[in-house]
């Protein structure tokens, strides 16, 4: 099995640190997910979007409450968390992508 190293984006983290403390141990054992399965799969709650840049940019669902945004380097065998927010923000962003 691999393993990736989850990284986290300053203001991504800047949210993760405002939010209450349970809903911060929800979101941060969703995101250690990441570490053994980060691609798409079952369940629904991973899912590649088209980036206008072109790079792959993934989306996550968090609990019917938040949503984070990373990418995939399989080279360095990373994730990096470019974006957390409500489900209500991100369905602002998503007029960046365009879901596969």
């Amino acid at each position: 099995m691999v393993n990736f190293c989850v990284l986290i984006d300053e203001d991504a983290q800047e949210f993760l640190n405002s939010l209450p403390k349970k809903s911060q141990t929800i979101v941060k054992t969703k995101l250690r997910i990441l570490e053994t399965d980060p691609f798409p799969g079952k369940g629904g709650d991973k899912e590649l979007l088209n980036s206008p840049n072109h790079k792959e940019v993934y989306r996550l669902h968090i609990s019917r409450s938040y949503t984070a945004l990373y990418r995939i380097s399989s080279k360095e065998k990373t994730v990096k968390i470019l974006w957390i927010g409500t489900i209500g923000q991100a369905h602002n962003k998503y007029g960046l992508f365009v879901k596969r």
